[in-house]
């Protein structure tokens, strides 16, 4: 549950010992009676609040700064700051003199904008989620208490939304049904600024006439985000994939490293989109099998992204890609062989397979039941990659996942 006015002003007065406290907290389920009995012995009718305070900081590791203030809700909700940030370095190329942040919630996309120096305002109905944003933000954020369909600031250039996209604990599915809805934020915004709007990446975007971008962080895709055209820079999709690094490690050709402000992460980012070229051919499987991240397959941009890196399709509808070479910060599955899907359990049990991970594309399998299935018993590690091609489910038996890198000292052996 969000916390009550009262709740935020009794943090306000206590900020130390709060954050004394949360570090004390185990935050497991071993410890979950000590760790309520420990905050209402320090803060009586706030322990609760402060234990809530301690999962949701404990939750948002390296998403948000550790010493923001959000509730569970908010810290589930709240955009990656990686995501946040990509987004203010394409509107700060717009030169904005304002950008008015209607759906602010606790701040993560001010704090993004500011920390490129763009003019910010942020609005929401919540006010707990304001006086989190306050203090998340700092005193000088420019936040007022406004409904998101109903322009409260005129003059700014752009405008950023977050529709909500999950109510009742079910993920909302159609523009309309979004809170506040899609279409009603663009009739509302739409004539006086740009519009940045964070959707969930599986709605219907074929009929925006701007950009729709594909934002993923560690292989798992977090939004898209849609920009009306005076943002898209005469792009209509793209992808940026952006990838937790280690200090030192090197990217790609493709890729820049990203360092964002708040948080002790850094990032390379690859980034396609749909001025590359997509001529591509269709082949027989070669080394290895490449599964695409999912902002590119969301994107539609499988065809841009092999291009550029080589590869070729084993079918012209189908997103797995194979080439002789995995590209650079990726990782994929050395092909043995290809064997129709119901002679796939002889053929494991030739390979001494023991254990399976299986990726399916295009075909109805599941694969936790297809596992039980096969009754592997061997004591190799393998994958299988199961697609249509053309107008038959086939399985490309492949050795164990492996990184690049791996491949390339496996190589030079």
């Amino acid at each position: 549950m969000s916390f009550s006015t009262d709740e935020l002003s009794f943090f306000r007065a206590h900020t130390d010992e709060v954050g004394a406290v949360c570090a004390r907290l185990g935050l497991t389920k071993a410890t979950a009676l000590a760790d309520a009995a420990l905050a209402r012995e320090e803060f009586g009718e706030y322990g609760r609040a402060v234990v809530e305070l301690a999962h949701a900081r404990r939750s948002a590791l390296g998403k948000l700064p550790g010493n923001w203030w959000a509730c569970h809700e908010s810290a589930q909700q709240a955009t990656p700051m990686i995501v946040a940030h990509l987004r203010a370095r394409r509107i700060a190329q717009a030169a904005a003199a304002l950008v008015f942040d209607a759906t602010c919630s606790i701040g993560t996309e001010g704090h993004a904008l500011r920390s490129l120096g763009i003019p910010y305002a942020g609005g929401d109905l919540d006010a707990s989620r304001l006086a989190m944003a306050r203090h998340n933000l700092g005193d000088n954020a420019w936040l007022l208490r406004a409904d998101a369909l109903k322009p409260a600031i005129v003059g700014c250039d752009v405008l950023v939304a977050d529709p909500a996209r999950r109510s009742g604990g079910r993920r909302i599915v159609k523009p309309e049904d979004l809170i506040p809805p899609l279409p009603d934020v663009i009739d509302a915004w739409g004539a006086r600024s740009e519009l940045a709007i964070k959707c969930a990446p599986g709605l219907d975007f074929s009929e925006w006439d701007g950009l729709v971008s594909l934002v993923s962080v560690d292989g798992g895709v977090k939004e898209a985000c849609l920009y009306s055209p005076g943002l898209a820079g005469g792009t209509r999709r793209e992808a940026l994939i952006a990838k937790r690094v280690a200090e030192g490690e090197a990217g790609g050709i493709d890729q820049r490293a990203i360092e964002v402000p708040g948080i002790a992460e850094r990032y390379l980012v690859d980034r396609i989109d749909d001025q590359l070229d997509d001529d591509v051919d269709v082949t027989p499987p070669r080394r290895y099998i490449v599964d695409p991240d999912g902002a590119v397959v969301r994107a539609g941009l499988v065809r841009h992204y092999a291009h550029r890196e080589g590869l070729s399709m084993l079918d012209p509808h189908i997103a797995y890609l194979t080439g002789d070479r995995l590209p650079q910060g990726t990782s994929g599955f050395p092909f043995i062989e290809m064997v129709p899907v119901k002679k796939l359990k002889a053929a494991l049990r030739a390979h001494g397979c023991g254990s399976l991970e299986i990726l399916v594309r295009g075909v109805d399998v599941d694969p936790d039941a297809l596992r039980k299935k096969l009754g592997l018993k061997g004591k190799r590690q393998m994958s299988v990659v199961i697609a249509r091609i053309g107008t038959q489910a086939q399985a490309f038996i492949c050795g164990k996942r492996v990184t690049a890198n791996e491949a390339r000292e496996a190589t030079a052996e």
